[in-house]
C-alpha cells in the first residue's frame, strides 16, 4: 500500500470525491488575511493542491515560483499581480517557472490548482471568459475552450434548463466546479460551489433542471 503523507488530503485519484465547498470552513494561509478551502493537496505547504482560495481587501502574497505551474479562475472580486488586473470570469495560466507576488485590493475569490502541469506544458494563458466568444456543443450545449494540451481539455460548458447530455464514459476522468446553478446525474445532486473529481474511466448520464456554468477538465487523471 502507497504511503500518503498525514497532510495529504483525497490524493487518490482512483477515488470519486465530491465537496460542496458551501459547507466547508475558510482556513488560514502562510500569508495574512490569505484564506482557503483545501480539496486535494499532497502536503500541507507543497506540491498537487486543489483549492478555494479568498483574498480578503488589502491582501497580499510574497513573491513566489511556481515550479510546475499554476492554473486559476477568478470567482469573485478582482484578483492581481504584476502583470494586471484579472476581474471574476478570468481564466490564467502561470506555465512551470512562472514567479509573481499576488494581491487583491478589494478582495477575491479563487478555484485554483497547483503543480499539476506537464513540464512542456509552457504557455501563459489569460482569458477573460465575460468576453470570449461560445461555440455550440453536443444537442444544446455552449463550450468555451479554455486550454488543451495532449489529453487535458478545460472549458467551460453552458447548460440551458432541462438538457440532459447522453451517458458517457470519461477517459482520463473528469473534474467539475459547479459555478452556477446545479448539475445532475445518477449519483447525486450537486449545487453551486460542488466539486466533483470523477476517476479515469469514470461513466455517468448529467443532467440540469435549471439553466446551469460548469467548469470542467477532462483527460488529466
Amino acid at each position: 500500500m502507497t504511503q500518503r503523507p498525514p497532510c495529504s488530503l483525497n490524493m487518490d485519484l482512483t477515488e470519486k470525491v465530491v465537496i460542496e465547498t458551501s459547507t466547508q470552513k475558510w482556513e488560514g494561509s502562510r500569508a495574512e488575511r490569505v484564506l482557503r478551502k483545501p480539496l486535494e493537496r499532497e502536503y500541507k505547504e507543497s506540491g498537487r493542491a486543489t483549492s478555494l482560495v479568498q483574498f480578503l481587501p488589502g491582501a497580499s502574497f510574497p513573491t513566489h515560483c511556481h515550479e510546475n505551474g499554476e492554473e486559476i479562475y477568478v470567482l469573485e472580486g478582482i484578483f492581481s499581480d504584476e502583470e494586471g488586473d484579472y476581474p471574476a470570469g478570468t481564466y490564467l495560466r502561470n506555465p512551470p517557472g512562472s514567479r509573481h507576488a499576488p494581491f487583491s485590493k478589494e478582495g477575491c475569490t479563487l478555484f485554483v490548482k497547483l503543480e499539476q502541469f506537464a513540464s512542456n506544458d509552457r504557455s501563459r494563458v489569460v482569458i477573460n471568459t465575460n468576453e470570449a466568444p461560445w461555440q455550440p456543443g453536443i444537442g444544446n450545449l455552449k463550450v468555451m475552450s479554455l486550454h488543451h494540451f495532449q489529453t487535458e481539455h478545460t472549458a467551460l460548458v453552458w447548460w440551458p434548463a432541462g438538457e440532459r447530455f447522453q451517458p458517457h464514459q470519461h477517459w482520463g476522468g473528469e473534474e467539475i466546479l459547479v459555478l452556477d446553478g446545479a448539475f445532475i446525474d445518477e449519483h447525486g445532486h450537486y449545487p453551486k460551489g460542488t466539486w466533483l473529481r470523477s476517476p479515469h474511466k469514470s461513466l455517468h448520464d448529467p443532467w440540469v433542471e435549471n439553466e446551469t456554468l460548469i467548469w470542467v477538465k477532462t483527460g488529466h487523471l
